[in-house]
């Protein structure tokens, strides 16, 4: 089963990201990803402040600099990962070098 690991980091982490022992950290992880031969996909994603939003508005449509909503912590990327079952996806969530004040969110992925 394919599960998406979504990774939340406060705006701290996201000025970590420069320090190489912070870095190396998510390199170590995403190459055991692909040794085990489980990573299907991912992707690291820039600040929030380089986002750019658009919100409906009946037919038509609002467009915001900035993420949406605002908050502690925002979204820093996600791991796709094939697993027989979640139990063996929280195995590899826990793993997850993120900082105390982030989170990781795991979902199913919805194949349709």
């Amino acid at each position: 089963m394919q599960y998406a690991l979504i990774i939340r980091e406060s705006a701290e982490d996201f000025k970590r990201r420069e320090d190489p022992a912070y870095r190396n950290g998510w390199i170590a992880y995403t190459q055991a990803l692909v040794q085990a031969g489980i990573m299907t996909g991912g992707a690291g994603l820039t600040a929030p402040e380089t986002a750019t939003t658009v919100r409906r508005r009946g037919e038509d449509h609002d467009v915001q600099d900035g993420p949406y909503p605002e908050g502690k912590e925002q979204l820093g990327g996600f791991y796709l990962i094939d697993v027989p079952d979640l139990d063996t996806a929280l195995e590899w969530a826990v793993r997850v070098p993120v900082s105390p004040q982030g989170s990781v969110e795991i979902r199913p992925r919805l194949l349709i």
